[in-house]
C-alpha cells in the first residue's frame, strides 16, 4: 500500500488527517503518534506547497482539504511567505518517547522555522 491505514477505516481516516493538518496549520506544532505524525507531514508537505504556488485553483484545492477558512488564509498568506525559499522539508518531526497508557512512540511534529 501507499499509505498507512492506521487502523481506520477510509473516512475515519480522511477526517482525522484532514483535523490533524488544520491543527498542524494553525497551532504550527502538535503532539501525536509517530506513525500519524508521518502521514500528516507528507499531507502539510503538499498543502504548503499549494500555497506556495498561489494561485486562484491552489486557494481552491487547500480550501476542500482544510477544515477552516482561518488556517486557508493563514496558509497562503503567512505560512507560503516563510517558506518562498525553501524548496522542501518544511516540517520536522521530533520523537518524544512512548504514551504512558498503552505504550505507543510518539512525536511532536512542528513546521520548520
Amino acid at each position: 500500500m501507499s499509505y498507512r491505514r492506521l487502523g481506520f477505516r477510509s473516512d475515519h481516516r480522511r477526517a482525522l488527517l484532514r483535523n490533524s493538518v488544520t491543527s498542524l496549520l494553525e497551532h504550527e506544532k502538535i503532539t501525536t503518534t509517530e506513525t500519524r505524525a508521518k502521514e500528516i507531514s507528507s499531507i502539510a508537505e503538499k498543502m504548503i506547497t499549494l500555497a506556495k504556488k498561489g494561485d486562484l485553483h491552489a486557494r481552491r484545492q487547500a480550501d476542500s482539504y482544510l477544515l477552516s477558512d482561518a488556517v486557508v488564509y493563514k496558509l497562503f498568506s503567512t505560512i507560503s511567505e516563510r517558506y518562498k525559499e525553501r524548496p522542501g522539508g518544511y516540517t520536522r518531526i521530533i520523537k518524544t518517547g512512548v504514551r504512558k497508557g498503552d505504550g505507543a512512540p510518539m512525536a511532536i511534529i512542528e513546521l520548520v522555522d
